[in-house]
């Protein structure tokens, strides 16, 4: 009988923790050649998932194991769901889990840093500007600064706003207020979870302000795309656009069930 912890086994290659772990995935679809999902306790206070009484493996053999009974309840359903093949893309939570065990726990220190730089250059400092688009900067200014307000009261950083793409240097007072921020979702699953929220926004302010309840993921989700919105009200899209904003949202909600579950 294959055993899923051979069948989904990868090198861990990539210098970027988040990329090594999702690379592991880009494997030949195994069969499913289980037919029971359960949760059971494991050890370290964690709950892990098994397959016919056999615990699942990480592609690089660590057990499945998450800190909370709803989390493992929301993996072993991904698993159950599992139909002829086992199918990683139709499993984002394990997905998210899976990089949280093989790529983040390992370096944490690089995540929680390439977040700390997105914050530096973060979307919502960065303004439209000219009367031709005094629409959008009403929309921005309505939906963005709220959020910053929330920075500057909640977390002690008052980031600088600038007008078009033009670089803007961030006070490191402001860095350093929003990394101690940061630091209450600094494990591997809440890391990871930031980042992926920060990736799909382009955002570090919404992504925290997300995960601290601030915002919720439609909000969130909203906010990121207050300047593509604005183009399609206008432009259009096409079908393509649409398809990958679509994953992308898909992805979003993932990250979010799996902070919720968390808590």
């Amino acid at each position: 009988m294959p055993d899923i912890r051979d069948e989904l086994s990868g090198a861990m290659s990539h210098e970027d923790p988040v990329r090594r772990a999702q690379i592991q995935m880009l494997k030949p679809l195994p069969k499913r050649f289980y037919k029971e999902v359960s949760v059971a306790e494991a050890e370290g206070d964690a709950y892990g998932v098994l397959l016919d009484g056999r615990p699942v493996r990480t592609p690089a053999k660590q057990l499945l194991a998450v800190p909370t009974r709803k989390l493992a309840d929301m993996l072993a359903t991904e698993w159950d769901a599992q139909a002829e093949v086992i199918d990683p893309g139709q499993m984002p939570i394990t997905r998210i889990v899976n990089t949280a065990l093989d790529g983040v726990a390992k370096d944490q220190r690089s995540v929680f840093d390439d977040i700390l730089r997105f914050a530096g250059t973060d979307l919502l400092c960065y303004r439209a500007g000219g009367p031709n688009e005094a629409g959008l900067i009403a929309r921005q200014n309505k939906i963005w600064n709220p959020v910053l307000d929330w920075a500057k009261k909640t977390l002690g950083a008052h980031f600088i706003l600038a007008e078009g793409v033009m670089h803007q240097e961030q006070p490191q007072e402001a860095l350093a207020a929003y990394a101690e921020g940061l630091r209450a979702f600094a494990t591997p699953l809440g890391l990871t979870c930031l980042h992926s929220v920060t990736s799909l926004t382009g955002s570090a302010l919404l992504s925290l302000a997300f995960a601290s309840g601030r915002l919720s993921a439609e909000e969130t989700w909203a906010a990121a795309h207050v300047d593509e919105d604005w183009q399609i009200e206008h432009w259009g899209t096409d079908e393509e656009a649409f398809r990958r904003r679509e994953n992308r949202w898909q992805e979003m909600q993932a990250a979010a069930a799996v902070l919720d579950a968390l808590r």
